[in-house]
């Protein structure tokens, strides 16, 4: 998970324990796909904007094959992505309401939009993309979950450092009312420094959750073509749903408004 809401201690005090709770080698196959269809724009793809980057696993693997600017609302997560992408160049802002003042061939908003409680604010970021994207560009838009196959369910991983560091993780998620646009993911943390001392850490996310019908519209009420497309893995997990926005070509509108 990326790092759009700042305001969870993952993405603040534990910012630095990233690379071992989440590891960059984990996003390999997924950011693969993603470029593929990242390439399916009606124009050559080199510049890509990434909202929501937080500490930069799947620009690690894209940055081979284009130009792309990260920006995330987190410090921390930002700096822990300095040292990963140091060819990258990297922004401090809030994906719904960020104005570069240029655009690029593509957008891609990883799993941070799930932070996204509300219709408001997923339209905010599905509108950031398309002032950012390029006439003939694309974005491609990636939640862990929509409605449609959403499921209870428990995770876990972390790993251990080169520097003594160790870090493990339990996740468990849940859709208190589903009469609402949020679920809650709680997080359980153990991580241990290289002394031995072991802290425990607990935290709760609260994440969006859309239906198909509801990313479709608002992909084109902000002026995009849309279109799902089923993830390829060879994961043991349910594939995602990717969304992609195709900008029609045609003139670039105004960029560098709020």
């Amino acid at each position: 998970m990326a790092a759009q809401h700042a305001g969870y201690r993952l993405y603040q005090d534990l910012a630095a324990w990233w690379p071992l709770i989440s590891p960059p080698e984990e996003y390999a196959e997924e950011a693969a796909f993603a470029g593929r269809l990242l390439r399916r724009a009606r124009r050559p793809v080199r510049e890509v904007l990434e909202l929501g980057s937080g500490g930069g696993n799947c620009a690690s693997h894209l940055t081979p094959g284009f130009t792309m600017t990260l920006v995330d609302l987190s410090a921390g997560m930002l700096a822990v992505s300095r040292r990963l992408n140091p060819g990258c160049q990297h922004v401090e802002a809030d994906m719904r309401t960020v104005r570069l003042g240029r655009d690029f061939d593509a957008v891609f908003v990883h799993d941070a939009v799930d932070y996204m409680t509300t219709e408001t604010d997923l339209r905010r970021v599905i509108e950031t993309a398309f002032a950012h994207c390029r006439p003939g560009g694309v974005a491609v838009l990636v939640p862990d979950n929509i409605t449609e196959n959403f499921e209870p369910a428990t995770g876990y991983g972390g790993s251990d450092g080169a520097d003594g560091r160790a870090a493990r993780y339990l996740d468990w998620s849940y859709d208190p009312d589903p009469g609402d646009t949020w679920t809650v993911t709680q997080y359980a943390f153990l991580l241990r420094e290289p002394g031995g001392e072991v802290r425990v850490m607990h935290e709760a996310h609260r994440l969006g959750l859309f239906g198909r019908g509801t990313w479709l519209r608002l992909l084109r009420e902000a002026g995009f073509a849309a279109a799902t497309v089923t993830e390829e893995t060879t994961e043991d997990r349910r594939p995602r749903e990717f969304f992609t926005g195709h900008r029609p070509p045609g003139p670039a509108g105004a960029l560098g408004r709020t």
